[in-house]
This record gives C-alpha cells, structure tokens and sequence, in this order.
C-alpha cells in the first residue's frame, strides 16, 4: 500500500491536481493495482466496498455491485442462477462460482445504466469472475485481492488502461467521518448500521410472516439501499437487486423508478425477449439498448425504424395485456425504504411490481393510512425506527 493515490482528475478532466490521501498521513487502506483512478472512480469504489462487505458479513455470501455515480445499478450475492434468468443475462453455457453468480445478477439487475460501471467484489476475484466482467464494458473494479490467473484477464481490459483497485479487507475506518464542502468542514460520526435478522423485528401489519427468503432480499435491499443516493428505495428478489429508485424528491417517484426497473428486469426473461434474433455482429451493449427500447411503450416512429435494423427477424411488440399477465408473475419481492413513506400512493405502486415485503423507518403521521393500504395488498411491511439517507 502507499501514502497517496494521484488520481486522474476530481469530477471532472478540468478539475486537475486531485488526490486521495489519510488526514494523519499514514499508509492508505487500497492501492492502485493497474492505471490511475478519477475521483468518481474512487467515491464509487469506497462506496461500493462498504455495500458488498456488508452484505457478505450479513448474508455469509460472496457479494458484487455494479455502482454508476455514487449509487448501485445492481448488487447481489452469491444465489445460483437457473435456465431462464442466465439466457436472460447472456451467461446460458458458462462455468459460474458463487462470485460470478453474484456479479451475473448485479450487472443483470439493469444492464443498461450498468454500461459503463464501477464493480465491486466481497472476495478475490476469481477465473470465472473475471471472465465475466471481461466481456463487459466497465470502467474498474475493487476488491480485496485476485486469484492466480484473474489478475491478467483484467489488466487486458480497454487495452491495458482499465482501473483496478485492491483493498485491505481489514480496514477499519475512524468513527468520524469529515467532508470539505465550499470551504466548509462538515463532521459526523459514520453511519455503522449493518442490517440483520433483528432488523425485522416490529412487524406492524396484519400479515407478519416473513419467508427465509423474504428476510434475506429484505435485507439485501437495505443495504443496498444504505449506500444509494437519498430520496431511495430498492426492490430485491432472489438475493440480488432488480430495481433502485435513486435521487428523488418524492418518495413515489422513488418507488416508480424502482419499480419500472424491476418491470423491466423481468420483462427481459419473457420468452420474446429470450428468444430475439439479432443482427450478426451486434455488440452487447447495443443488444442491451435494443432489448430496452423494445420493452418501452412510448418510442417514436423514427426510434422504431432504427431499432429494426438491429435484429434479423423484428420481434412483434408486447400487447399491455401481455405485458400485465407476464408481470402477474414477479411475487415475492422486498422493498426497503431509506426513510417513511408519507401516503399510500407507494404501496399501491410496489403492490403492482410484485411486491411482498416491506421494510421502512415509519414515523410519518400517515403511517396507520400507510399500513393499512399494506394491509389491503396483503403484504408483510415492519416499520424499522432506523433511517438510511445518504449524501
């Protein structure tokens, strides 16, 4: 490890002269493996180490995050993937580890605004992990070391110049934490919540409960959620994230994002997704933006030209009935809330995305409304007393 990292740029390429260094000047905790970061590259990297090293202490499984400006596109842990979900995520013939499993569904969760990403892994990357995120466009990685092997897959990545970052897992970071803001100096001490089983405790619905399975995406949507921009909520299923609802100023629209997105993630398993036929030569990324504007419902004449020369045979569009009874059966999902829900309107919203579970601060004035409506959804909501923003 070293002193100081000098990092490309801060936020953006005229913003020069920026590094990264401890305050008392002692040896940092990461360093950099191969190429230079930028200051967003670093914000993303110590933001997601904290979601996937949580998340392996709390759920006891190998963890990964995709991370696009300060907030999680995906995260999940290490659950296999059957048949449908891997064609879904263009992995149907490939040897996965339990890591790769859990990079597969974070980069899955929403493929388009993962282009680009910044990737973070609880354990060493492996072979089969590395493999993965070979064929993917990202912009680097952080974990805690590399197995023999992994290591030279990845420094081949955007020929040679992809950021690779190692952490020391033992790392304690200080209680306070400090930000220099216009001149400022703002001091807090950390947020050092770690959800868990006893998290789950005030069950406050009629319905109370919660599967094994329940508890853990519950779980896995808090943490995620921890770690993404406020106003958010994030939907989980399967022990991965399907949809993030991130930076609103309402509470609904954070629920309508994360919503639409979870839509979408399971859209992508129908079988006029699965079985589309592209144009020879097609990318992966264009691939993902052609799954994703057939699965809009308000493209333009001009858009649907183009998209049509994307494929050798163009799929017919999905009617809203179809749409609406292939949604009927995304169920048990779980719901976490960085703070209360002031009305209904977000219950009503989830209960349409195949919401069952929900976990959220509650204190609102509204929360016997906001129960209720849980109630009339029949799902299993605990009102935790702990709020999650983050800034």
């Amino acid at each position: 490890m070293t002193n100081r990292i000098e990092m490309r740029y801060g936020c953006n390429p005229h913003q020069v002269a920026a590094s990264c260094y401890m305050p008392d000047g002692a040896r940092l905790p990461i360093r950099a493996v191969n190429d230079a970061p930028s200051y967003i590259n670093l914000m993303d990297a110590l933001n997601s180490w904290q979601l996937v090293s949580e998340l392996r202490a709390s759920i006891g499984l190998p963890a990964a995050a995709s991370f696009k400006h300060v907030s999680p596109a995906g995260a999940a842990v290490g659950v296999g993937l059957d048949d449908t979900l891997r064609e879904s995520l263009f992995v149907p013939d490939l040897e996965l580890t339990p890591l790769a499993c859990a990079y597969a569904r974070a980069r899955g969760a929403d493929r388009v605004a993962s282009y680009g990403d910044w990737i973070a892994l609880s354990d060493p990357v492996d072979v089969a992990t590395a493999q993965l995120i070979r064929a993917e466009v990202s912009d680097g990685l952080i974990a805690p070391g590399f197995e023999e092997g992994s290591l030279e897959i990845l420094r081949k990545k955007k020929g040679g110049s992809y950021r690779i970052l190692e952490i020391d897992p033992d790392y304690t970071p200080v209680a306070e934490e400090v930000r220099d803001l216009y001149g400022l100096r703002l001091a807090q001490r950390r947020n050092e919540f770690v959800a868990q089983e006893d998290f789950l405790k005030n069950v406050v619905t009629a319905r109370d409960e919660i599967s094994a399975a329940g508890k853990r995406d519950l779980i896995v949507a808090t943490i995620a959620v921890k770690y993404t921009q406020s106003n958010s909520v994030c939907l989980a299923v399967d022990g991965q994230v399907i949809g993030s609802g991130a930076g609103q100023q309402s509470r609904v629209h954070c629920v309508r994002l994360a919503g639409g997105k979870a839509d979408l993630w399971y859209l992508r398993q129908h079988p006029s997704v699965r079985g589309m036929r592209f144009a020879k030569g097609l990318k992966r990324p264009e691939r993902d933006n052609a799954i994703d504007l057939f699965l809009q419902d308000d493209v333009s004449e001009n858009e649907r030209d183009r998209w049509k020369k994307l494929f050798d045979e163009v799929p017919q569009p999905l009617s809203m009935d179809e749409r609406r009874r292939w949604l009927n059966g995304l169920s048990g999902v779980a719901l976490s809330s960085d703070a209360y829900f002031p009305f209904r309107d977000s219950i009503d919203r989830a209960s349409r995305s195949g919401v069952e579970y929900v976990v959220q601060a509650g204190g609102s004035i509204m929360d016997r409304q906001v129960i209720e409506a849980a109630d009339e959804c029949g799902m299993v909501m605990v009102c935790s007393g702990v709020r999650l923003f983050h800034h």
